[in-house]
Protein backbone atom coordinates (compact mmCIF):
# COMPACT_ATOMS: atom_id res chain seq x y z
CA UNK A 1 0.00 0.00 0.00
CA UNK A 2 2.94 2.32 0.55
CA UNK A 3 3.79 2.52 -3.16
CA UNK A 4 0.48 4.12 -4.20
CA UNK A 5 -0.99 7.38 -2.97
CA UNK A 6 -4.43 6.43 -1.71
CA UNK A 7 -7.28 8.92 -1.57
CA UNK A 8 -10.02 8.89 1.08
CA UNK A 9 -12.41 7.53 -1.53
CA UNK A 10 -10.05 4.61 -2.27
CA UNK A 11 -10.13 3.59 1.41
CA UNK A 12 -13.89 3.51 2.06
CA UNK A 13 -14.16 -0.27 1.70
CA UNK A 14 -11.19 -0.80 4.01
CA UNK A 15 -12.58 1.59 6.62
CA UNK A 16 -16.00 -0.08 6.52
CA UNK A 17 -14.46 -3.56 6.81
CA UNK A 18 -12.22 -2.47 9.69
CA UNK A 19 -15.27 -0.98 11.39
CA UNK A 20 -17.22 -4.20 11.01
CA UNK A 21 -14.39 -6.34 12.43
CA UNK A 22 -13.79 -3.92 15.31
CA UNK A 23 -17.47 -3.66 16.32
CA UNK A 24 -18.99 -6.94 15.07
CA UNK A 25 -21.88 -4.84 13.79
CA UNK A 26 -23.06 -3.38 10.49
CA UNK A 27 -24.43 -0.36 12.36
CA UNK A 28 -21.11 0.11 14.17
CA UNK A 29 -19.23 -0.14 10.87
CA UNK A 30 -21.51 2.47 9.27
CA UNK A 31 -21.14 4.74 12.29
CA UNK A 32 -17.34 4.52 12.15
CA UNK A 33 -17.31 5.10 8.39
CA UNK A 34 -19.41 8.25 8.84
CA UNK A 35 -17.38 9.48 11.82
CA UNK A 36 -14.16 9.01 9.88
CA UNK A 37 -15.30 10.67 6.67
CA UNK A 38 -16.84 13.64 8.45
CA UNK A 39 -13.35 14.45 9.75
CA UNK A 40 -11.24 14.09 6.60
CA UNK A 41 -10.84 16.02 3.36
CA UNK A 42 -10.08 14.77 -0.15
CA UNK A 43 -6.42 15.66 0.47
CA UNK A 44 -6.07 13.76 3.75
CA UNK A 45 -3.23 11.20 3.56
CA UNK A 46 -4.07 7.53 4.14
CA UNK A 47 -2.18 7.35 7.45
CA UNK A 48 -4.23 10.26 8.82
CA UNK A 49 -7.46 8.63 7.66
CA UNK A 50 -6.63 5.47 9.59
CA UNK A 51 -5.65 7.59 12.63
CA UNK A 52 -9.01 9.35 12.37
CA UNK A 53 -10.74 5.95 12.22
CA UNK A 54 -8.88 4.84 15.37
CA UNK A 55 -9.78 8.05 17.20
CA UNK A 56 -13.42 7.64 16.19
CA UNK A 57 -13.41 4.06 17.41
CA UNK A 58 -11.98 5.09 20.76
CA UNK A 59 -14.46 7.97 21.06
CA UNK A 60 -17.52 5.91 20.28
CA UNK A 61 -16.81 2.41 21.49
CA UNK A 62 -13.89 2.35 23.93
CA UNK A 63 -15.01 5.24 26.13
CA UNK A 64 -18.32 3.43 26.69
CA UNK A 65 -16.43 0.36 27.90
CA UNK A 66 -14.23 2.47 30.17
CA UNK A 67 -17.24 4.13 31.78
CA UNK A 68 -18.53 0.65 32.73
CA UNK A 69 -15.46 -0.09 34.84
CA UNK A 70 -16.38 0.05 38.52
CA UNK A 71 -14.74 2.99 40.25
CA UNK A 72 -11.78 1.52 42.12
CA UNK A 73 -10.29 2.86 45.28
CA UNK A 74 -7.03 3.57 43.45
CA UNK A 75 -6.42 5.78 40.41
CA UNK A 76 -3.57 3.49 39.31
CA UNK A 77 -5.94 0.49 39.09
CA UNK A 78 -8.46 2.55 37.12
CA UNK A 79 -5.72 3.71 34.73
CA UNK A 80 -4.47 0.12 34.30
CA UNK A 81 -7.97 -1.10 33.39
CA UNK A 82 -8.38 1.73 30.86
CA UNK A 83 -5.02 0.92 29.30
CA UNK A 84 -5.87 -2.79 29.03
CA UNK A 85 -9.08 -1.95 27.17
CA UNK A 86 -7.25 0.42 24.80
CA UNK A 87 -4.41 -2.05 24.24
CA UNK A 88 -6.90 -4.81 23.45
CA UNK A 89 -8.43 -2.57 20.77
CA UNK A 90 -5.01 -1.58 19.39
CA UNK A 91 -3.91 -5.22 19.19
CA UNK A 92 -6.96 -6.12 17.15
CA UNK A 93 -6.67 -3.02 14.95
CA UNK A 94 -2.97 -3.75 14.32
CA UNK A 95 -3.71 -7.19 12.91
CA UNK A 96 -6.66 -5.90 10.89
CA UNK A 97 -4.63 -3.05 9.40
CA UNK A 98 -2.04 -5.62 8.34
CA UNK A 99 -4.51 -8.15 6.96
CA UNK A 100 -7.32 -5.99 5.53
CA UNK A 101 -5.60 -2.74 4.57
CA UNK A 102 -2.31 -4.51 3.77
CA UNK A 103 -0.34 -1.80 5.55
CA UNK A 104 3.32 -2.24 6.33
CA UNK A 105 4.44 -2.30 9.95
CA UNK A 106 6.03 1.17 9.70
CA UNK A 107 2.68 2.66 8.63
CA UNK A 108 0.81 0.78 11.37
CA UNK A 109 3.37 2.02 13.87
CA UNK A 110 2.54 5.62 12.92
CA UNK A 111 -1.21 4.98 13.26
CA UNK A 112 -1.08 3.14 16.58
CA UNK A 113 1.78 5.14 18.07
CA UNK A 114 3.94 2.15 19.04
CA UNK A 115 7.38 1.03 17.86
CA UNK A 116 7.79 -1.06 14.72
CA UNK A 117 9.19 -3.89 16.87
CA UNK A 118 6.06 -3.84 19.06
CA UNK A 119 3.82 -3.84 15.98
CA UNK A 120 5.70 -6.82 14.51
CA UNK A 121 5.33 -8.67 17.79
CA UNK A 122 1.60 -7.93 17.99
CA UNK A 123 1.02 -9.04 14.39
CA UNK A 124 2.85 -12.33 14.90
CA UNK A 125 1.22 -13.18 18.21
CA UNK A 126 -2.28 -11.83 17.65
CA UNK A 127 -3.17 -13.31 14.28
CA UNK A 128 -3.92 -16.57 16.08
CA UNK A 129 -5.78 -14.69 18.82
CA UNK A 130 -7.97 -12.89 16.26
CA UNK A 131 -8.82 -16.14 14.47
CA UNK A 132 -9.52 -17.85 17.80
CA UNK A 133 -11.79 -14.99 18.85
CA UNK A 134 -13.71 -15.16 15.59
CA UNK A 135 -14.10 -18.93 15.78
CA UNK A 136 -14.79 -19.23 19.51
CA UNK A 137 -18.24 -20.36 20.49
CA UNK A 138 -18.88 -17.51 22.89
CA UNK A 139 -17.12 -14.79 20.87
CA UNK A 140 -14.84 -13.66 23.69
CA UNK A 141 -11.10 -13.74 23.77
CA UNK A 142 -9.24 -14.65 26.94
CA UNK A 143 -8.20 -10.99 27.27
CA UNK A 144 -11.78 -9.81 26.99
CA UNK A 145 -12.92 -12.41 29.48
CA UNK A 146 -10.18 -11.24 31.84
CA UNK A 147 -11.35 -7.64 31.48
CA UNK A 148 -14.97 -8.61 32.09
CA UNK A 149 -14.07 -10.63 35.16
CA UNK A 150 -11.83 -8.07 36.86
CA UNK A 151 -13.35 -7.33 40.21
CA UNK A 152 -11.97 -4.34 42.02
CA UNK A 153 -12.57 -4.34 45.75
CA UNK A 154 -12.24 -1.39 48.08
CA UNK A 155 -9.88 -1.95 50.98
Amino acid sequence: MASKKWTPNDLKDNIYTLGYWMTDSYDGANDLLCRTYLRVTPETPAIEIFKTFRDGYFDSFINGKISCIPKPSSKSIEHMAEELIKQDADLKLTVLLSEIAKLETAAISKIIGRSVDRINSWILSDRAWLVGETLSSNGHSNRRMLLKNIKIHKN
